[in-house]
Order: C-alpha cells, then structure tokens, then sequence
C-alpha cells in the first residue's frame, strides 16, 4: 500500500467523503480554485491524488483519515 505523508493525510481527513472515489472528486474538485501562488497546496494535492488513485477501495478503507493537527494548540493557547 501507499505511503501517505502526514501532511497528505491530514488534507485527505479534512476532504474525505466516507469513499475513496468520493475523497477523489473532493481534491479534485478543490484543486480547480487553488491559485497560482499556492503551489505547495497544489503538489501536496497532486500528490495525495496520484496515490488515492493507485489504491484499491479495500485499502482505502484502513487508512485513519481524522485529522491529526498539532496537540500543542490548545484552546487555552498553552
């Protein structure tokens, strides 16, 4: 299976759709008003596309797709 990145998998968390199809229409979809200058957005985007879409539905679903943000930024600013 595919190696996701920390950063990929927290972008595909915020887009998933519950299906692998579903969270590929998400970027996809998403990716049309990305500007120009947000080009690390675009290849992080790029590049959670290229490996969604050489996975089956099977392995889709073991991935733990919640999002997973730094803890350290609590609400209380601590």
């Amino acid at each position: 299976m595919m190696n996701f990145t920390h950063d990929e998998l927290n972008l595909m968390a915020i887009y998933n759709t519950g299906t692998r199809e579903g969270l590929i229409d998400e970027l996809t979809s998403m990716r049309k008003y990305l500007e120009s200058d947000e080009t690390e957005l675009m290849e992080l985007t790029d590049s959670a596309l290229a490996k969604l879409n050489t996975l089956t539905d099977a392995e889709f679903n073991t991935l733990d797709l919640i999002p997973d943000f730094d803890e350290t930024e609590d609400m209380d600013g601590k």
